[in-house]
């Protein structure tokens, strides 16, 4: 929908709840006009509290793992120039490779990296002609360690770490900034969807969405590279880079394994 607004636009996926919700709000609070989007979740609840901020809002419901939930989104920004695009949107998937459904692990893939490189494509064009624009992309520290019983989630995210270093190069004469944030275990509903409800990593303290939303906003906003969310997150990110693969491997067994939050 177009509309007559002179405010700019913002453009944040997986925004029903969340990190996406924070950062919509976020994103309304500074005076942005706002197209929301998730493949589910009270999003007409969260364009009603946008709009009491003073943002006008476009909900689109849809499956972004799909080249049909792209065109939607896309069919609704309607060629508005968009200032920024916070690329939230992403599934995670418990328990062993072998014993997951495919499909599901496809559907993962397709959403946190098919989707998203999607919709990055499409937009990031229109504002690299522009010279402008800015583009928050949610990845995670998850995607730094071989994740044993989340392999195919943290495997997505280390292709969205790394890609995101590597578009943010390519644009660095544009006018346009690529940022990624790299949050830890939050209190969110990743982990009932993703089946992680029985596992030490879901029992154990999280972090506050909102907290870390602001930590991406801000990062996004100031034009950085990336921002690890939280001061824990931050010393297991450095770690991370200097202990052996197989040994990371066998401390996320530990918190992601079927039932290790009973034996917590």
């Amino acid at each position: 929908m177009t509309t007559d607004s002179t405010r700019p636009l913002a453009v944040v996926t997986g925004a029903s709840s969340g990190i996406g919700r924070e950062l919509a709000l976020l994103c309304a609070q500074n005076h942005h006009d706002l197209v929301i989007a998730a493949d589910e979740g009270p999003l007409e609840e969260v364009a009603r509290e946008l709009r009491t901020v003073g943002a006008q809002v476009d909900v689109v419901k849809a499956d972004l793992a799909t080249l049909a939930g792209v065109d939607q989104l896309t069919a609704t920004i309607g060629g508005r120039p968009v200032a920024a695009l916070l690329a939230n949107a992403g599934h995670g998937l418990g328990h062993a490779f072998l014993d997951q459904d495919f499909s599901a692990a496809r559907h993962v893939i397709d959403t946190n990296i098919t989707g998203t490189l999607d919709l990055l494509h499409r937009v990031g064009r229109d504002m690299r002609r522009r010279n402008a624009g800015r583009i928050l992309v949610t990845g995670s520290i998850a995607g730094l360690m071989p994740g044993a019983f989340q392999a195919v989630y943290n495997g997505t995210k280390a292709f969205i770490d790394s890609f995101c270093y590597a578009l943010r190069n390519e644009l660095k004469d544009s006018g346009v900034t690529v940022t990624c944030l790299m949050p830890g275990p939050t209190d969110t509903h990743f982990f009932e969807r993703a089946d992680l409800t029985d596992t030490k990593v879901a029992v154990d303290k999280k972090a506050d969405p909102a907290d870390v939303a602001r930590a991406g906003f801000e990062a996004m906003m100031d034009g950085d590279s990336d921002v690890v969310a939280g001061w824990k997150n931050k010393l297991q990110a450095i770690l991370a880079n200097v202990t052996p693969a197989e040994m990371l491997a066998q401390q996320h067994r530990k918190i992601a394994e079927p039932g290790s939050g009973r034996r917590a």
